[in-house]
């Protein structure tokens, strides 16, 4: 027997998105392309809200 929910359920779009900053292990901080400390970046923080790392948890926030 297939859940009610399963008939309507429809797998999440993925969206393409490119992040500005990437993971740098050595400062375990989020950092741009120049190499500034994203979360010091006051636009993009504006734009994003966040800086989430993707080294670990997904709750975790380096800002």
């Amino acid at each position: 027997m297939q859940p009610f929910a399963l008939n309507y359920a429809r797998p999440a779009a993925e969206l393409e998105v490119t992040a500005a900053y990437v993971y740098d292990s050595g400062l375990q901080l989020n950092v741009l392309g120049d190499g500034r400390i994203a979360a010091r970046d006051h636009a993009l923080l504006r734009e994003l809200g966040t800086t989430t790392s993707t080294a670990g948890s997904k709750t975790h926030f380096d800002d």
